[in-house]
Formats: C-alpha cells, structure tokens, sequence
C-alpha cells in the first residue's frame, strides 16, 4: 500500500470529522438561539382577546389602543426571534431572507401570518402557547441533530483509528518483501490480511445500519441518519466517506493478499 494512498483514506475521514465538529458548533448555537428565544417569549405578558365588536371599540377609540398594545406584544416577538433564531436560521444563510419569511420557515405560515405587522393582532395567550410549542419543537430538532452528529463522531473516530493501525500495518509490513519471506511467514501475513479485511467489512455492515437508522429527542423530533449525512458532507468528495474509505482499505488488503497468495503458491 503506497503512502499516498494510506494518506488519502485517512485524510478523507478526518476530513468527514471535521465536518462533523463544524456543524455541531453550530448546532449548539443554534439551540441556544431557542433556549434564549424560548425563554424570553416565556416573559412575554399576554392578552387576552376583547369581547366588544371591532366596530364598536373602533368607534370609541379601543381598537387603536389595542392593536397598538398587542403589536407591542408582537412586535417583542419579532425583535427576540430576530436576535436569537434568525441569525442561526439555515434558510437564511445568504442574508436575502426577509424576517418574516424566516419565521415563517422557522415557526410556520399561521404564525408568521399573527405576527406581521400588517395584521394587528395581540399576543394572545393562544399565539403565545402556539409560538412556544412550535419553538420547542425547533430545540427538540436541534437537540436530536446534535445527538446524531455525537454519535456520527464517535464512530468516526473509531473508523479513522482503524484506519490509522491497518494502513500502518500494511506500510510496516511492505518493508519486508515478500521475496524474503518463508512460507509460515507468508502465510501468517496472509492471514493478518484476512483479518484486516473482514474488520473493514465488519465496520461497512455496521455503518449501514447505522445510515438506515435514527436518532430521537423524545416525542417530538428524530433525524435521519442518511439524509443527515449526505447533507453534511455535500461539500467532501464522498457523501459517505465512511463507507468510501473502509471499501477502499478492504480492496487494499485483498490485492495484498492476493500478492502473498501468488508466493504461497510458488513455495509449495
């Protein structure tokens, strides 16, 4: 096995790992974003609904005072999405995304619809529990997310030492050539081989299924391990690199054992 390609697989899954690190940093921030969010729509008082026909309150000047009021109400929701969830929000990485539209991919249509400003409507105890339960939703997502790529991370970890001792097996092991050794020697090499291979099979079955499973935060949010991991490694040059690398490292060890095969045959 050639250096550049025992530094290429490693490279490939510390590459997938830094990737992962990267997108749990922002992961934290964002549910931070809605633990803060949460807890200041939480301090938010709310209003109650008025009984008296809008067009009565408008005419002996209520209605004014109340839309004021409850688009202040509103208006704090707003400002403390705007602070906290939106600059965390993925929809709005380019910057083009308005605030409304923001909140409306964050906490959906109903919601972004009361607090507009256009719609003057008061933070009602009923808008007020459908925000936080849609922000709590958000947090258990982010949580859940969090919690695969800690898994993610532990096996890439694993998968990455694995490498690191076979590749460094195999570079150790091609110092001797084959030419120089005896037939038991061969074939106890040949059988390191094997069992190199099989643990490179061993780790591609387990990851399988770990990319046909899911994480869960309780009741409200699970992800899904394969659309997660083709989305965070988008950018690498495989979007399984796990998969890509322990292949790759199993084909390795068979074309070197097929090269030990071919001298055990020619010594017996």
């Amino acid at each position: 096995m050639n250096q550049r390609r025992d530094f290429a697989l490693q490279t490939e899954v510390a590459q997938a790992r830094t990737r992962v690190q990267t997108e749990r940093d922002a992961l934290d921030d964002r549910a931070s974003a809605f633990e803060t969010f949460l807890d200041r729509v939480s301090n938010l008082a709310a209003e109650g609904p008025t009984s008296t026909p809008p067009s009565i309150a408008a005419g002996a000047g209520t209605q004014s005072r109340i839309s004021r009021s409850g688009d202040d109400g509103c208006q704090r929701v707003r400002t403390a999405f705007d602070e906290t969830i939106r600059p965390r929000s993925v929809d709005d990485m380019t910057g083009t995304e308005s605030l409304m539209e923001t909140i409306r991919v964050e906490l959906t249509d109903d919601i972004a619809l009361a607090l507009a400003p256009t719609t003057r409507t008061s933070l009602t105890p009923e808008l007020k529990r459908a925000i936080i339960t849609e922000a709590e939703v958000g947090l258990a997502e982010a949580n859940a997310t969090r919690k695969a790529l800690h898994r993610e991370e532990t096996i890439l970890e694993a998968v990455l030492e694995t490498v690191n001792e076979i590749t460094s097996w195999i570079a150790e092991a091609d110092e001797t050539p084959l030419t120089a050794l005896d037939f038991d020697a061969l074939h106890r090499r040949h059988q390191t081989l094997a069992r190199h291979r099989e643990e490179c099979e061993r780790l591609a079955a387990e990851r399988q299924a770990f990319l046909d499973g899911t994480t869960a935060h309780g009741a409200q949010a699970e992800v899904k391990h394969r659309f997660l991991v083709t989305f965070i490694y988008q950018e690498l040059s495989s979007d399984y690199p796990v998969l890509s690398a322990v292949s790759r490292l199993a084909a390795a060890c068979d074309e070197c054992q097929r090269a030990v095969r071919a001298h055990l045959v020619r010594r017996v």
